[in-house]
């Protein structure tokens, strides 16, 4: 193996989207030790990504999987720490930038990494760095039901909220309307935004709002959705898992909170 040094690191491994855990008494965590717990592939960068806890953090990716346990990033939250979970989709993001970027986009060149979340081209001097995606998620409320949907792209059987990619040009509140329009042709007022959410599902951003019914009826938008319709407290479908923003939002409108 590689030496890092004596400092003990937390080691983010992954292969494609598996990340290396290993199984402790207290549970299931990543490596940590002052080497990297598997060979570093020749050419594959060793990325600093911050702190876990008081110690470095540190990510890179492995060609083919390892003796050990690798679990899917999503299912890590399950079982992970959240702290380690959280590090975890920042690593994750992380090696998509540093794999998507390998070349300079406007001249083809090879990239130089001259920071954390920076490369350069040494021609042309483009610098780049990691794209994030914005995306808005808005729960729907009507009366004292709420619009849940089941998009095609959903993981499960779960209904979940509206949602969308922000395009050029929009506010993010444009966006919500917008989004709400074209999947259900319902229109929306009160617009409030309620938090946001890093979703490493390669490199995004969710930032939640919560509106309130205008006018219109439900008519889905095929391509995007199969199934959608206002549900009271007492008939809700199956809701998503609590790692996501739409879960944090169905429930605070649950307790009463939006």
């Amino acid at each position: 193996m590689q030496s890092e040094g004596q400092e003990t690191c937390g080691w983010f491994v992954f292969y494609n989207n598996q990340l290396l855990i290993e199984k402790k008494d207290d549970g299931y965590h990543i490596p940590y030790s002052a080497q990297p717990p598997v060979n570093v592939p020749e050419r594959h960068t060793v990325h600093n990504i911050g702190k876990i806890g008081n110690m470095t953090a540190k990510t890179f990716a492995i060609q083919a999987p390892v003796e050990g346990q690798m679990e899917d990033l999503r299912a890590s939250f399950n079982i992970l720490p959240l702290e380690e979970y959280k590090v975890a989709g920042k690593a994750s993001q992380i090696l998509t930038w540093d794999k998507n970027s390998q070349y300079c986009p406007a001249c083809g060149v090879r990239t130089v990494q001259v920071g954390p979340i920076a490369k350069k081209c040494p021609q042309c001097h483009q610098e780049i760095y990691p794209r994030i995606s914005p995306a808005i998620i808005v729960l729907v409320k009507k009366g004292d039901s709420v619009l849940l949907v089941h998009a095609r792209n959903f993981r499960g059987t779960f209904k979940g909220l509206v949602a969308g990619f922000l395009e050029p040009g929009e506010t993010l509140e444009e966006c919500v309307k917008r989004e709400v329009y074209e999947e259900t042709h319902l229109h929306i007022k009160n617009i409030r935004y309620f938090s946001s959410q890093p979703w490493p599902y390669p490199s995004g951003i969710m930032v939640g709002y919560t509106a309130e019914y205008e006018s219109g009826t439900i008519k889905l938008q095929d391509e995007e959705l199969n199934t959608g319709a206002f549900y009271d407290r007492e008939h809700l479908p199956e809701l998503p898992q609590k790692l996501s923003i739409a879960r944090r939002l169905i429930d605070a409108w649950l307790d009463g909170r939006v």
